[in-house]
C-alpha cells in the first residue's frame, strides 16, 4: 500500500478503474429512477447524458437499463429482484464493469460487486476515471489526483475492511502495533497534505499571473457552462484558437486564456474553463479551485447554454449551483447567458423565434444573447454586450491634455476607454473617456483640475 502514495512527481492522477491500453471494457449501465426523489432533469435526457459519460472513455456499452427503485435499499440501493435479474445481464453479456447513475454508498458499491459478479462504479467513480483520463497538465494531473484520494479517503474504514489487521510494533515503543488501516489512512492523509501543498503554489502562480494582467488593464471574461455546451467552440469563434472542441463531455480540462478584442477597440482575457455536470462530485469542485480562480476573478461571466437541449433549462439550474458553491453570483458578477446553438433551433428564423421565446434566464443575468459558435451568428451582438457589462459601472469623463504632456495620452489609453475626442487646438486636445472603478482614483488625481462632465 505505501508504494500507491509515495512522492512521485510523474505518478498519474489516482486510481484507474478502466486500462485504457487493453481492448475497450464492456460495461453495463444503469439509471436508477427513484420514486419521490426530487430531479429537475428529465429521465431519457439522464439516461442519454450517462451514456455519453461512459463512451467518454473507451468502453463497449452493452446495456443500458432505467431501474424503477420503490424504496433506495441500504445494502444494494437496488432491489434484491433487480440485483437478480442485471445479474444474468451481466453474465450473458460478459460484462466487467457495472457503472451506476447515482451516488453509492461504499457498502452499497462491495455488496453490488458481490451480487453481480462485476467491478461497480457510481457515478462520481466515473467522472473522476474521465477526468483522470484526459488531465493532460501536471496541475490537471495532481487535481484529479486530490480528488480521487479524498473519494477514497471516506470510503476507507468502511469499505476497506480487509485491510484490519495488524502489524507489529517498532521502535522502543512495542505495545500492539499499528493496524494496516491506521497506516493507509495516515500515507493517504500524507499525500492529500502534499497534492493541496503543491495545488497552493499553483494558485499563487496563477494569482500572480492575473496581477501581471491587471498591471496591463485586461479584463477578464469567464465562459462558463454545462459539459458540452459548446465553450471551446465559442472560445475558438471568439479569439481564432485551436482549443480542443468535441462533441464530447468534459472535452475541455484545463483552463485556456486568449486575448480578445472588443468593437471598440478595448481588449479583455477570454478565459475558457471545464464544463460542469449534474451532482458534480464536491471533492473535484474543492479539488478544481485553483483552475476556477479564473472564474471567481472574473469581471464577466459568460454562462454558455445549449438551447438546443430539451434539458438546458435543468443544465443551467446545475451550472449555477456550481458557481453557488465557489461564491459566486449574479450580485457580485455580471453573468451574461449565452444561448448557443440557436443553428440547431428551428428551420426558419420565425420558428426559431418561436423556440427561444419560450425560454428564460436561469437567474438573475445582465443580458441575454443568441449565438451560433458554428457559424457566427449572434458573436458581433455578444462582444457588444460583454463591453457595455464592462463600461456599466464606468463613468464617463471629458479631460483636457496638453500636447506637451504626451505620457498624459499614453496613461489614458492604458487604463481608460477612449470613446471620443475633440479636434485638437495649438494648446491640447480634449478627449471623452470611460474610467472604471479601479482606475478612479488615479485618474482623478493626475488629471486633477482638468476633469469635467460630459
Amino acid at each position: 500500500m505505501a508504494n500507491d502514495f509515495e512522492d512521485d512527481e510523474d505518478r498519474p492522477g489516482g486510481p484507474q478503474a478502466v486500462d485504457h491500453t487493453l481492448a475497450p471494457t464492456r460495461v453495463g449501465l444503469i439509471v436508477p429512477d427513484v420514486r419521490g426523489r426530487p430531479g429537475t432533469h428529465d429521465l431519457a435526457m439522464r439516461v442519454t447524458e450517462f451514456e455519453g459519460l461512459a463512451r467518454a472513455i473507451p468502453v463497449e456499452v452493452v446495456f443500458s437499463d432505467v431501474v424503477k427503485v420503490r424504496e433506495v435499499k441500504p445494502a444494494t440501493f437496488v432491489g434484491a429482484g433487480h440485483v437478480e435479474e442485471l445479474k444474468a445481464k451481466v453474465a450473458a453479456g460478459r460484462v466487467e464493469l457495472v457503472l451506476v447513475d447515482t451516488a453509492l454508498a461504499p457498502i452499497q458499491q462491495r455488496n453490488l460487486e458481490t451480487g453481480l459478479g462485476a467491478k461497480v462504479l457510481d457515478r462520481t467513480g466515473l467522472i473522476l476515471e474521465i477526468f483522470g483520463d484526459r488531465a493532460a497538465t501536471r496541475e490537471g494531473v495532481l487535481q484529479v489526483e486530490l480528488a480521487h484520494l479524498n473519494y477514497q479517503r471516506s470510503r476507507l474504514v468502511r469499505s476497506w475492511t480487509h485491510l484490519e489487521r495488524q502489524r507489529g510494533g517498532f521502535g522502543f515503543l512495542g505495545g500492539p502495533g499499528e493496524t494496516q488501516i491506521e497506516s493507509d489512512r495516515r500515507l493517504l492523509e500524507e499525500r492529500i497534505k502534499l497534492l493541496e501543498d503543491r495545488l497552493d503554489k499553483v494558485k499563487r502562480v496563477r494569482g500572480q499571473q492575473r496581477g501581471r494582467r491587471g498591471a496591463v488593464d485586461l479584463p477578464v471574461v469567464a465562459l462558463v457552462g454545462y459539459t458540452n455546451a459548446g465553450k471551446s467552440s465559442l472560445f475558438n469563434r471568439l479569439t481564432g484558437a485551436g482549443v480542443l472542441a468535441e462533441n464530447l463531455l468534459f472535452a475541455t480540462l484545463d483552463p485556456t486564456v486568449r486575448k480578445i478584442e472588443l468593437p471598440h477597440g478595448r481588449s479583455a482575457m477570454l478565459s475558457d474553463t471545464v464544463g460542469f455536470v449534474a451532482d458534480l462530485p464536491t471533492t473535484l469542485v474543492a479539488a478544481f479551485r485553483a483552475t476556477l480562480e479564473e472564474v471567481i476573478e472574473a469581471d464577466v461571466i459568460l454562462h454558455v447554454r445549449d438551447v438546443a437541449n430539451p434539458d438546458s433549462a435543468a443544465q443551467a439550474a446545475d451550472v449555477l449551483k456550481v458557481l453557488a458553491e465557489l461564491g459566486v453570483s449574479a450580485e457580485k458578477t455580471p453573468i451574461i447567458e449565452v444561448w448557443n446553438k440557436i443553428d440547431l433551433v428551428g428551420t426558419d428564423a420565425d420558428s426559431r423565434r418561436e423556440t427561444l421565446r419560450h425560454i428564460s434566464a436561469a437567474g438573475s443575468v445582465a443580458g441575454t444573447v443568441a449565438v451560433s459558435a458554428q457559424t457566427g451568428e449572434g458573436v458581433d451582438e455578444l462582444l457588444a454586450l460583454v463591453e457595455a457589462t464592462l463600461a456599466a459601472k464606468s463613468r464617463t469623463f471629458r479631460v483636457r491634455v496638453p500636447h506637451v504632456n504626451g505620457a498624459d495620452v499614453g496613461w489614458l489609453y492604458g487604463h481608460a476607454e477612449i470613446i471620443g475626442k475633440d479636434e485638437p487646438d495649438d494648446e491640447g486636445q480634449t478627449y471623452e473617456v470611460r474610467v472604471e472603478p479601479r482606475h478612479r482614483d488615479s485618474f482623478a488625481q493626475r488629471f486633477a483640475g482638468r476633469i469635467e462632465a460630459p
